[in-house]
């Protein structure tokens, strides 16, 4: 791309960062710190999702049961990308199953809610790391906890753990592959490209897709 034609890259409280050629931005796909303002979100900077059907109120697109009251927390890291109707089913979507019955009778009245036997205990807060891929309406159960580098097929139903750098696909997610040896791994973690300015990123663009770990590391700031 010549100088004359480049373009700056959008910050990160840009509502709307892809610019169409009309001149107009793409109100599909939005960087999620400019859109949602939500006490239990955490997000990280330049993560985006993206939609064909914009919603007024990304929080309850992406995470209908995550109110401003639930105890827990939905932490996303840094240059995650969000497809198309994936969604996020927090702790406080959940139902007591260790007894007889899952209904929520606290729910509909006959008392306080506060400390009813069909209430359940608070749960996890659900953990994203960094530069994660979340495929085509991929489900995010409770309390999942996605390392840095992980990529969710689409359609998956993901819950637990799941390591750095793992791709999982399925309904349970499990496992398909770990991209990278544990060497490498450990030598990404390391870098952590993802918290360096974006213009230091951005100069070194081609070693970061195109896994040029020692350019990489020469480049540390």
């Amino acid at each position: 791309m010549s100088e004359a034609n480049a373009r700056p890259f959008a910050a990160p409280n840009t509502r709307f960062p892809v610019p169409m050629p009309d001149g107009s931005r793409h109100p599909g796909t939005v960087f999620l710190k400019a859109v949602i303002d939500h006490p239990r979100w955490v997000i990280g900077d330049y993560s985006y999702a993206s939609t064909f059907d914009p919603p007024e109120d990304w929080a309850e697109r992406l995470a209908p049961h995550l109110y401003p009251f639930s105890p827990e927390r939905l932490i996303i890291g840094r240059f995650c990308q969000i497809a198309h109707e994936a969604v996020f089913i927090t702790a406080s979507a959940n139902h007591r199953y260790d007894g007889f019955s899952s209904f929520p009778f606290a729910v509909f009245g006959g008392g306080p809610v506060e400390g009813r036997p069909s209430m359940p205990d608070p749960g996890r807060d659900t953990v994203i790391g960094n530069d994660v891929w979340i495929g085509q309406r991929a489900t995010l159960l409770p309390g999942a906890e996605l390392g840095d580098g992980v990529i969710v097929g689409a359609g998956a139903v993901v819950g637990g753990r799941v390591p750095d750098y793992a791709i999982v696909s399925g309904n349970p997610a499990k496992i398909v592959r770990i991209r990278f040896d544990e060497a490498t791994i450990a030598r990404l973690k390391a870098l952590a490209w993802w918290n360096w300015p974006i213009k230091h990123i951005l100069a070194h663009e081609a070693a970061i897709v195109g896994a040029d770990l020692n350019a990489l590391e020469a480049a540390v700031v």
